[in-house]
């Protein structure tokens, strides 16, 4: 059995063949994460459908399929894509083993916690997706005019609209990551964070519309999660500050 890959100190030099070879195995940890969550969600896929099927009304029948083979494709897909959010955490903590190399020791603390924060968020995201975002949109989109049309849903396009809306979800809590890590790195500042407070919330609506989702509904459970994190991410900046300043930005 293959060794797992071993995590350069700082400041520790490697050639870069022995760069790619630790990449090479980094991605061969992902993979066969994925892989291995992929047997359990393939053989959990009915359960899974099931708690997708949940969010339809009940006078809306079961997603339907319009081929032979699109039951069992329509299975894989909804496999891997779960298979995908279980192993988001692990992909992260991979990414974070191969650039820590170029973080300093007394700040590699910080940033073990702000992966596990980070890991935390999108979980928290992709269960608020599950069981907020996803039912209303779900309600609000077939309930649209239903009695001019006889609404029947493809289990394709159905299982498609509800991976994005957590996965957009599990993205949109990642904000507070984005934001700590500008205001370390000292691209942003609490002060100009405070003083563009508006601008801010404007940018962070126009991602709630960019989000997926074309109702008005669920375009406003996207946004409103946003703002929240958004003066939470302003916060705790100020937190960070006060405990590590962030350096000094060039143009101040």
């Amino acid at each position: 059995m293959a060794r797992l890959p071993r995590r350069l100190a700082y400041g520790e030099e490697a050639t870069l063949v022995e760069h790619l070879e630790e990449l090479r195995q980094r991605l061969f940890v992902c993979i066969g994460a994925l892989g291995l969550a992929l047997v359990v969600t393939v053989a959990f896929h009915r359960r899974i459908l099931h708690l997708l099927n949940r969010p339809l009304p009940r006078d809306i029948p079961k997603p339907l399929t319009l081929s032979p083979a699109e039951p069992l494709t329509t299975a894989l897909w909804v496999s891997l894509y779960a298979a995908i959010l279980i192993v988001l955490p692990v992909i992260l903590w991979q990414a974070w083993a191969f650039f820590s190399p170029a973080v300093e020791a007394e700040h590699e603390r910080p940033m073990r916690w702000l992966v596990l924060f980070a890991s935390v968020l999108l979980v928290v995201g992709v269960v608020f997706g599950y069981f907020v975002a996803l039912p209303a949109a779900v309600h609000y989109l077939t309930n649209f005019d239903k009695h001019e049309f006889n609404v029947q849903l493809r289990a394709k396009d159905y299982y498609s609209f509800t991976t994005m809306v957590m996965l957009a979800m599990g993205v949109v809590f990642e904000l507070p990551i984005f934001v700590l890590g500008a205001v370390r790195l000292g691209i942003l500042t609490t002060r100009r964070l405070r003083k563009n407070r508006r601008i801010g919330y404007f940018a962070v609506a126009c991602v709630g519309v960019a989000l997926p989702g074309v109702d008005p509904i669920t375009t406003l459970i996207e946004t409103v999660p946003l703002w929240f994190l958004f003066e939470l991410s302003i916060w705790l900046s100020v937190l960070v500050e006060r405990r590590a300043p962030a350096p000094v930005p060039a143009a101040e």
